[in-house]
């Protein structure tokens, strides 16, 4: 009888106990798992290790994630990537491999999926087949359905440290040198409005989470996100906003712009929203430009220039609003630029800053202060001879410039 097999049986012997006698706690299902799996290790034969994997991995199709489960507890994986019960991918160190283990059933990855949705008060059906989700560590879930995914349930999970990383790890990573972090730090603590654009996963929501990490302690942070992600440990004062699907119904969406006109509200000194990718964009800058200094959010795009470009739609797309206005209304808003890039090595990087320097001739003015170099396939952050241009919310902080002399 192979593992397999073996896997099955025992669950059958384990499922029949427990509607005999339901109400077990986790700790007797564990040891009525374990007796099991033992006792037929006699029959066929199983070493330690086999024995251990076997009744962890049948107590997790009771009480867990079933296949998922150990992905989700190995701190080294980052993301989750099922193509279907029986792919599985897991990125580990930059490096995508195909894991080994499998769903039980397509009937299994389905029941895990709707346990995963429902504990956020969302809904995924074949009706409406595609949601955004969480796990209660804060891991960011995505879920296609069949008839839109074509091999299967599809579900792909964006894994968060435990321990956020801080502006002091990202240093020692080498995504951005120590003296345009010091930089950045001085910006976030005098509230200038700091906008991160790159590419899907290139750490955009992660270096927020960093910047936060200087906002005084003492101020009122309200942060605004599709689905929760942001680890913010520094603010007490905190409140955590999350949109929500329409029901079944059509009825009760809760979108980002809705969010954002009610956070201005809640009397928050600052705004985090996670990300704009739509019309909410046109809220999120005048949110900035009424007394919402130092607020942070982030977008999709190629560079910073591309940025603006993008910001430039989101606003229109939800606005009929002549364009040298929509672009006023940005360069009043918006005091930094910064881009991250994903590399080939697979590592995240800062590859460029820019202060906005203001409105000009129908154009918005950009200053880069730091730029990304590459010579001979090794590349580092290089601070231009541009120097900080607008610095009164430096000196109204009662701070002296630092990474931009």
């Amino acid at each position: 009888m192979n593992e397999q097999t073996l896997d099955q049986v025992i669950r059958g012997h384990v499922l029949l106990q427990l509607d005999r006698q339901p109400g077990r706690t986790d700790d007797e299902l564990r040891e009525i798992i374990e007796n099991d799996v033992f006792r037929h290790s006699h029959e066929h034969y199983l070493s330690t290790d086999q024995q251990w994997k076997l009744v962890e991995q049948i107590y997790h199709s009771f009480r867990g994630l079933d296949a998922l489960q150990p992905l989700i507890d190995d701190p080294t994986i980052t993301e989750i990537m099922i193509n279907g019960h029986e792919e599985i991918f897991i990125e580990r160190n930059g490096k995508i491999v195909a894991f080994e283990g499998r769903f039980s059933s397509r009937e299994k990855l389905e029941d895990v999926i709707q346990s995963v949705v429902s504990k956020v008060n969302r809904v995924v059906n074949e009706s409406s087949p595609i949601v955004d989700a969480r796990l209660p560590d804060g891991s960011r879930v995505n879920v296609v359905l069949p008839p839109i995914s074509l091999k299967g349930p599809t579900m792909t999970i964006r894994k968060f440290p435990a321990n956020p990383l801080t502006m002091d790890d990202l240093v020692r990573m080498q995504a951005l040198p120590h003296e345009a972090a010091m930089l950045l730090k001085q910006l976030v603590i005098a509230k200038y409005n700091i906008f991160i654009g790159g590419g899907t996963g290139s750490g955009k929501t992660t270096f927020l989470g960093a910047l936060a990490g200087f906002i005084p302690e003492d101020e009122r942070i309200v942060t605004i996100e599709d689905s929760a992600e942001l680890q913010i440990r520094n603010i007490t004062n905190l409140v955590s906003l999350e949109t929500r699907n329409a029901n079944t119904e059509g009825k009760g969406e809760v979108t980002i712009r809705e969010l954002i006109r009610t956070s201005l509200r809640m009397r928050p000194n600052r705004i985090l929203v996670g990300e704009v990718r739509g019309a909410e964009a046109l809220d999120m800058l005048s949110a900035m430009n009424t007394g919402h200094e130092g607020s942070i959010s982030t977008g999709h795009a190629n560079s910073s220039i591309d940025m603006l470009s993008r910001l430039e739609t989101m606003v229109l797309s939800g606005a009929t609003l002549p364009l040298n206005v929509v672009r006023k209304q940005m360069t009043s808003a918006l005091d930094i630029l910064i881009h991250l890039t994903r590399m080939r090595d697979k590592s995240r990087k800062v590859t460029e800053i820019h202060e906005v320097l203001g409105f000009e001739d129908g154009e918005v003015r950009l200053s880069p202060l730091y730029l990304y170099e590459e010579k001979e396939g090794i590349g580092e952050l290089i601070q231009t001879d541009n120097r900080l241009n607008h610095v009164r919310k430096l000196q109204l902080a009662g701070l002296n410039l630092c990474g931009g002399e």
